[in-house]
């Protein structure tokens, strides 16, 4: 879940690999730290606790390091306390790890992911004379490599190729060598990592923001690969020491698309950009006016062949995997189930051979959406990647993949990867359902209307976020907030109440209405929030009766619903509407002000929005 960056050209290191862990600072942010080379000299290492930014002043914002190659990283602790020993790069030395300056080690390293195998490889290293400063399984592995290269007399990456054969875990590795100046070293399992070449200069970072300033053409490092980099060149390496070729990947990311843009956080830029996001990924799901989803693998001939869905993913992408159950059973008759990836790849996995698992990851790294994946596949059935990053591991391990065209996402919130998975799901149940016979052409095409419409109905919630702005005020001081709904509406709920509690700190839940009379409703009391979606008609009364149980035990009420259902105001304190929409999609409208509310909400209360606290962007450990 850390961030590395690393560097080696001609110009100096520090200020770029500062810049680069600026782009990743979403990925960790209880310390960071440089190691940098200035010729022949010992790598100069500088560590600081908290933000990027204490240190980057402490280094004179890079100016102080001189040297044209160096690795860099900011942390989000597993293990070992976010301490300035802890913090990265670690040696193979005996340093302390605390203080800056030369370290005379041989190796310098730092690393993204977690070593299953510690303890083990611990003891291994204290037997032969190594000694520990830190608590991070990190210096582990850097005095594994170094125990290697000097047992065995090898070069580096034979010395990495023997440490990934002995290690269990998940990685993502860069390593300097003091034989080697002017050279970096790198290996990658199940953690992320990329390359990127340009005027004779080589960068490295965990995601592709980090590089986009510098270069477009990008290599996606595969599974157990080792890596040489120096300036301007890069080789790839399996696990034999065989040299492998790779081809780069252009990135047609605007690199201002990575930026602010003027907004005030990334979130609210985020949430802006939903309605190109899905505009862009409704796009590519269409030819000629259908819904062509044959690049993915999705044939008319394999939809019609499917039995059963199996949605597995984590946090926000779970929810939409959610909206997709409803929409797919709804609209396409199949039978559909949505499961937590860290529940679904420790099941029985009792599941019909002609299912189809869809697996959906913003990053395409999460790991357990991994492991489900890899758990799916081992058993022969068809998987289906719905993901956001191209060349990322889920995307290349799957059967098929249906890319989400959201663009760089930077705030931990995830809003517009959020709808462009809800969009890719529209999609494939609207393609699933005529590929079953369950919608004539009229309705088919009628579908399709409704979704190249909801970018427009989108920006037309926008336009009213104003009040949110003004009611998030009323209630940043909350403890306690209730989100509830009924079918989709509970969907829905589930991402509205996260997106609060994550940024916020407020306490939510989201609650199937229900299920209120079954124990949630001793928790209501005076003044205390309700919200309730109220888009599906034929539960609207129903829930608007669950909703007036809570106000009559003294609840304020506030009621996401959509035009024309002017009645809601009679039962509710506070009322928003959103556009009409076909209500298989009308989520889409309706989670736009639950993800205002959590936005404005966070601000009014002077919380860090893009970087909330023990969280990260991308979940890369179990």
């Amino acid at each position: 879940m850390c961030g590395i960056v690393g560097f080696t050209g001609k110009q100096q290191a520090a200020p770029v690999l500062l810049d680069g862990l600026s782009k990743l600072e979403y990925r960790g942010y209880d310390s960071a730290g440089l190691a940098v080379r200035d010729g022949e000299k010992l790598a100069e290492v500088v560590k600081a606790t908290g933000k990027l930014r204490n240190l980057a002043e402490k280094t004179g914002f890079g100016k102080d390091l001189p040297g044209t190659c160096g690795i860099g990283h900011t942390r989000w602790a597993t293990h070992g306390e976010p301490t300035q020993i802890n913090a990265h790069p670690h040696v193979s030395g005996n340093a302390r790890g605390s203080a800056s300056g030369p370290v005379e080690s041989d190796v310098v390293g730092v690393h993204n992911g977690i070593i299953e195998n510690y303890e083990e490889l611990r003891a291994k290293l204290l037997r032969n004379g190594y000694t520990f400063y830190s608590t991070t399984d990190t210096e582990i592995v850097v005095k594994l490599v170094d125990y290697y290269y000097k047992k065995y007399k090898i070069g580096p990456i034979d010395a990495i190729n023997r440490m990934m054969v002995r290690v269990r875990g998940s990685y993502a590795l860069a390593l300097m060598f003091k034989d080697y100046p002017g050279e970096i070293y790198a290996a990658r399992k199940d953690s992320p990592m990329v390359i990127g070449t340009a005027d004779g200069e080589t960068f490295l970072a965990s995601d592709v923001p980090a590089l986009l300033k510098y270069t477009r053409d990008i290599y996606y490092i595969d599974n157990l690969q080792s890596v040489r980099m120096l300036p301007g060149e890069v080789h790839f390496f399996d696990l034999n020491g065989d040299e492998v070729q790779m081809e780069p990947t252009h990135i047609s990311w605007d690199a201002e698309a990575a930026e602010k843009g003027g907004f005030e956080h990334f979130m609210i830029k985020e949430i802006y950009e939903q309605p190109k996001a899905v505009r862009d990924t409704v796009t590519s799901m269409l030819k000629d006016g259908k819904i062509d989803l044959s690049a993915a693998g999705l044939t008319d001939d394999v939809l019609a062949g499917v039995s059963e869905i199996r949605i597995t993913a984590c946090g926000s992408a779970w929810h939409a995997g959610m909206v997709g159950k409803y929409v797919i059973e709804d609209m396409a008759g199949v039978p559909a189930n949505a499961e937590l990836a860290s529940e679904f790849r420790y099941g029985k996995m009792l599941i019909d051979k002609d299912a189809l698992v869809i697996v959906i990851s913003q990053s395409g790294e999460t790991a357990d959406s991994l492991a489900a994946l890899r758990a799916a596949k081992e058993r022969g059935i068809r998987t289906l990647a719905i993901v956001n990053v191209v060349g990322s591991t889920i995307a290349r391990e799957a059967d098929n993949v249906l890319y989400t065209l959201a663009g760089p996402e930077i705030a931990v919130a995830t809003t517009k990867a959020y709808s462009a998975q809800l969009a890719a799901m529209y999609g494939i149940a609207t393609a699933l359902a005529k590929a079953k016979g369950e919608i004539d052409d009229i309705d088919y095409q009628n579908y399709v209307s409704e979704l190249e419409s909801l970018p427009e109905k989108m920006e037309k919630v926008l336009e009213n976020k104003k009040r949110i702005q003004w009611f998030s005020a009323k209630y940043s001081n909350a403890h306690d907030i209730f989100y509830i709904g009924r079918g989709l509406d509970y969907a829905i709920s589930l991402e509205g109440s996260l997106k609060m509690k994550e940024i916020s700190y407020i306490h939510s839940e989201a609650y199937a209405a229900g299920e209120l009379k079954h124990g949630t409703i001793s928790l209501v009391e005076d003044g205390i929030l309700v919200i309730g979606i109220l888009t599906q008609e034929d539960l609207l009364e129903k829930t608007v009766s669950n909703m007036a149980e809570c106000k009559a035990r003294g609840a304020y009420l506030m009621g996401v619903t959509t035009d024309g259902n002017y009645n809601v105001e009679d039962s509710v304190n506070f009322t928003v509407y959103v556009p009409k929409a076909d209500q298989h999609f009308v989520g889409s409208l309706a989670v736009i002000p639950l993800q205002l509310l959590g936005y404005y909400t966070s601000v009014a209360r002077g919380l860090d929005v893009d970087k909330p606290r023990n969280l990260a962007k991308s979940v890369t450990v179990e």
